[in-house]
């Protein structure tokens, strides 16, 4: 399969921002590694989730959060681009949605078209409504963003448990490429040689 530039482009910074996105989202969290439901959550308060990490009692990683604020408007607005792109070249319908012949969907073709939907669809997007929803500027604008998620915190705990499937996503999705042909399928994800499977990369 021969991925267009925009593809590729928007598949290396795509990656790099996420590597960006869990280190600082890490250090982030080693400033307080409890997880809260409802709209507040602090020290000495009951915890949903006591997160088997150290207590670093030194405020928030400022550092971290600046890396974290970057690094999600470039994926934001990489990810605009790409879906755009995708609707209008119609690369979902064509290489995610239409089956080849003879191709089963319980293969791997098939599970990895739908992880890919999901993770295009439904995690990132929610990824960014939970970010927004942490956001007291935004929610003092629109307090919908957070209410709906049942308060700040519940945006939070809500926001560490989809950074953990997009994690579990990457494991997998390097794994396949990885047992599938590594170096045929980077070649086609760098350089843009074709490939014999028609197999979606993120």
């Amino acid at each position: 399969m021969r991925h267009s530039a925009l593809v590729r482009i928007t598949h290396w910074i795509n990656a790099l921002s996420f590597g960006a996105l869990v280190v600082s989202g890490f250090a982030i969290l080693l400033a307080h590694p409890r997880l809260y439901w409802g709209e507040t959550g602090a020290v000495g308060a009951p915890s949903l989730i006591d997160l088997p990490l150290p207590f670093v009692l030194t405020g928030q990683s400022g550092w971290g959060r600046y890396l974290h604020f970057l690094s999600a408007w470039i994926t934001i607005l990489t990810g605009i681009l790409y879906v755009t792109a995708g609707i209008r070249t119609h690369h979902f319908r064509r290489d995610l949605l239409q089956q080849d012949a003879g191709d089963a969907w319980q293969s791997y073709g098939g599970l990895q078209r739908l992880a890919y939907l999901t993770v295009v669809f439904i995690l990132f997007p929610l990824m960014i409504w939970t970010g927004f929803a942490m956001s007291p500027a935004l929610t003092s604008v629109m307090p919908a963003l957070v209410t709906l998620l049942g308060g700040q915190q519940s945006a939070r705990t809500i926001h560490f448990a989809v950074a953990n499937l997009l994690v579990l996503f990457l494991v997998g999705h390097v794994a396949m490429v990885w047992l599938t042909g590594f170096s045929t399928k980077m070649r086609a994800m760098i350089l843009g040689e074709g490939s014999s499977h028609r197999l979606p990369q993120t």
